[in-house]
Order: C-alpha cells, then structure tokens, then sequence
C-alpha cells in the first residue's frame, strides 16, 4: 500500500472509521467546519473507502455534530489558478467514482448540511436517509463558482437537470421532505434518527449475496444509461454471473426447501 501523503495522514484524524462485524461506519469529523471537505479530507476518504477491511459487506457514511456535510472548504479556494482547479476537480472525480463503484454498498445518513460538495458526496452513495433536519442546496451560483465534485453528472440524474438549474440559479434550498418527494434520498426519518436508520439498512444489505450487491452497484447505473437492446444484453450477462455464485445457489436451494426467509413487509 502507497504511504499517504502529510497532507492526507493530517487528515485521517477527521474521517474515522469503525468495524461493525459485516458494516463499517465511516465518519466526517468536523463538526466545528460543519464537516467541510478539504484537500487533505476528500483524500482521507478516499484512503478510508481503500483500505476496508474483506469482511465489509456494506458501509454507512456520516458526519458528526450538526451537519452531514457544509460543501468545499472554501478556504482553500481562493488562491488556486485554473490548472489548480482543474486537478482539485479531477481528484474529487477519482474519488467519489471509486466509492461509487466500489465494491460494497453505501448508505448515507444525512442531517443539518447537505450542501454543495456535501451533497456531491451524498450522491455517490447508493442509498440515501434523510432526517427531519436535513437541507440540500447548491449556492455555488450564488458565489461565482461552479460545482466541481460530479453534480453536473450524479444530481440530474436523481432531480432532473431542471431542478438543478433552479438550486443553482435561485440559490433554493429544498428541506429534508422536499428533498425526498424530488429524490435527494429515498428514506426520510425524524430528527436524530438517520444514522440508526442508515445502520439498519447497511445490516439488511450485508446479508445479500455480495455478487448480486456488486451487480446492482455496477450494473444498474450502466443499463440505465444504454439503449434497450444493449440494457437487456448486460442483463442477462449479469443476471447469468450472479445466479451462477455457489452462495446463490445455497440460497435458492434454501428457498425451495422451505428452509430460507420469506418476503414480507418491513
């Protein structure tokens, strides 16, 4: 494993981890910068997300104190030139695409923030729970600058590029249930309860075959983005692999004994 950097050992004090049997729970820890994101932390999370443990079938991502995320450290921005903020940009890129491309699930337990480069993080995560005090807001229009960690790409995808246009333009801000019903998240929760809700989800996940979970994560995000034909060909390839993993197999057969869990309402 390459040593990290100063910069990045500095910084791992401010993205804790911590093992939970099949679940790791990765952390911001800035909670008097409302956990903004430095140079030093988007490269902590990224040697965090590298160095899980096998055993991690499923992770949850949140921050401490009041605030899931405030966005990009702005004080880092203010001296950097244009080839500096084409770098800056293209780290965040490597990053958040391989947490979303990673090999486990994620599950994002949002309060408070959920601003700028806060909510670029949040969508490369898989599963989204959002509690009573969450906000999402992008005010880079409002600040002169331009979204850098991947919104342009991830945000429409969830919103719509429309939606996206209006939070940039106006500076709108849409509250933890507005955010929901648009798809910012897909669980809303009372105040307080995110994390245990993300928890319990990241729970349920870990005891999906780990190929099926892989599949999804990749394949999904991939079809929806071919055509028809193309979407039913990966499919079928992926649908193939899974069944073909000795732990499908143990299940189903698990199933048809009568042995293996039923569906039925959470």
């Amino acid at each position: 494993m390459t040593k990290p950097s100063p910069s990045v050992s500095a910084s791992l004090s401010e993205v804790s981890v911590e093992h939970r049997g099949t679940i790791s729970i990765v952390q911001l820890c800035r909670p008097k910068k409302r956990n903004a994101i430095s140079d030093g932390v988007i490269a902590a999370i990224g040697q965090r997300f590298d160095e899980l443990p096998a055993s991690t079938r499923a992770v949850v991502l949140c921050g401490e104190g009041d605030h899931f995320c405030a966005g990009l450290d702005l004080s880092e921005l203010k001296d950097r030139d244009a080839v500096q903020g084409l770098h800056h940009s293209r780290s965040w890129h490597k990053i958040l695409t391989a947490i979303e491309f990673g090999n486990v699930p994620i599950v994002a337990a949002l309060h408070g923030a959920v601003v700028g480069g806060g909510l670029e993080l949040a969508t490369s995560c898989h599963i989204r729970v959002a509690d009573e005090s969450a906000f999402f807001a992008l005010p880079e229009g409002s600040r002169g600058i331009y979204v850098g960690g991947g919104a342009s790409v991830r945000v429409p995808k969830l919103i719509g590029a429309h939606r996206m246009l209006d939070m940039m333009l106006t500076g709108r801000v849409y509250k933890a249930a507005e955010g929901v019903g648009i798809g910012m998240a897909q669980y809303l929760v009372p105040k307080g309860e995110a994390l245990a809700k993300a928890i319990e989800l990241a729970e349920r996940i870990a005891h999906n075959a780990p190929m099926t979970n892989y599949a999804l994560m990749h394949g999904l995000p991939r079809i929806a983005e071919q055509s028809a034909d193309h979407g039913f060909f990966t499919e079928a390839m992926l649908a193939a692999i899974a069944q073909s993993a000795p732990e499908a197999k143990a299940r189903v057969k698990a199933f048809l004994d009568g042995t293996g869990p039923k569906v039925k309402a959470h």
